[in-house]
């Protein structure tokens, strides 16, 4: 005789038609959501369009957050040059007397880094002589620079206005900087467009550009700069490179040519260093100074061109200790107190090793002869 037990029965029953409720509910709900969300995803809770939409709505929230925060210490630099007469030639119509200067014209940005006045920006933004500038806040608020310290080495300047309970950035830390983090953008765009707010990521670290002017006669890189894919256009230039949290992580100092979002900027930890030194002294500190400009012969086109490696001599600037030494256009300045100068040690990596007022016994090479001067390094004047 078979037993039949009702109450296994039932139970089975029971447990058959919550298994075929949960199936028709998922795959109704599946069916709902035009296949969007996976069945793990619909037990777990979870929708992938919304985490997206939460994700890019963090972002976006967290940009506008630091623009509104940050915006009212970020400035523009304007230039004024005194106005004069150029002749200026015109196709089909010859020689034409034309105006120049006279004008204010926006070149770059700042920001503020003490409420009593100081903006930081870089130095190539103010270096014309016979210009006068002016800052400009984000409420449109104008003010003469009175001082102008330069950090030429890094490419960094200090300038000094006459205002006082200004909002100051907050500086981040540049030595932590990660590859891939977020990073935001604020400056005067082209000269045209202030407070012009792009975001990317940091794209590189420990890059090195070069920097210098043959008018200046120095060459030299900038070395350990940061590389972001964050828009920096002409007129960028001295504006913040920022974290999420509104800090500022560097100061943005130049674009790639011929390059789509490939920009640098000067580490910020570099510029508190030079900040410490000019709040302590009134000024950057002492950098000595040669007064060439030089470009590196390889070993390759030592070889090709049947020359020694070192740093020929592009320029000499007038009165120059280079100059005062007997420096002349087309040496090759091969050792620097017995030390060879190379690509991978260049005439600039050494200068920065010495100290202002420092002697030094150089070994050229001139027309197939090798010659041995010396030449007592200067302060580069600020």
């Amino acid at each position: 005789m078979r037993i039949f037990n009702t109450g296994k029965f039932f139970l089975g029953v029971g447990i058959g038609i919550v298994i075929f409720l949960l199936i028709y509910a998922i795959g109704n709900s599946v069916n709902n959501s035009s296949g969007l969300e996976s069945i793990e995803e619909l037990l777990s809770g979870t929708r992938s369009v919304g985490v997206v939409e939460q994700k890019l709505l963090k972002e976006e929230n967290v940009v506008i957050d630091v623009a509104g925060r940050v915006s009212p210490s970020v400035v523009t630099v304007s230039i004024e040059i005194p106005e004069r007469q150029v002749l200026e030639y015109v196709p089909f119509q010859g020689f034409q007397q034309r105006t120049q200067g006279g004008q204010p014209q926006d070149i770059g940005t700042g920001f503020v880094v003490d409420a009593e006045g100081l903006v930081v920006t870089n130095k190539h933004v103010v270096n014309t002589s016979g210009a006068t500038y002016k800052v400009i806040t984000n409420d449109d608020e104008e003010y003469e620079v009175k001082e102008i310290s330069k950090d030429p080495s890094n490419d960094i300047a200090i300038l000094k206005i006459d205002a006082t309970d200004l909002p100051a950035v907050e500086l981040g830390d540049s030595d932590g900087l990660k590859v891939g983090q977020f990073a935001i953008a604020i400056g005067t765009a082209l000269g045209e467009f202030r407070h012009t707010v792009t975001t990317g990521v940091v794209s590189g670290l420990g890059r090195g550009i070069t920097a210098g002017s043959a008018f200046e006669g120095f060459v030299e890189r900038l070395d350990n700069v940061i590389q972001t894919d964050a828009a920096i256009n002409p007129g960028n230039s001295g504006g913040p490179l920022l974290n999420s949290a509104g800090q500022v992580i560097g100061v943005n100092v130049a674009v790639a040519q011929g390059a789509e979002n490939v920009g640098f900027a000067i580490p910020i930890n570099v510029v508190k260093t030079g900040l410490e030194q000019f709040r302590q002294s009134g000024k950057f500190a002492s950098r000595p100074f040669l007064g060439v400009e030089y470009q590196m012969v390889s070993q390759r086109a030592a070889l090709m061109n049947e020359v020694p490696q070192g740093a020929y001599i592009l320029n000499v600037v007038d009165g120059s200790p280079a100059s005062g030494a007997g420096l002349e256009v087309d040496d090759i300045v091969v050792k620097i107190d017995g030390e060879n100068l190379s690509e991978e040690n260049q005439l600039s990596d050494v200068i920065t090793t010495k100290k202002v007022g420092d002697t030094l016994r150089l070994e050229i090479w001139r027309n197939g002869e090798t010659l041995t001067l010396t030449a007592t390094l200067s302060d580069f004047e600020n």
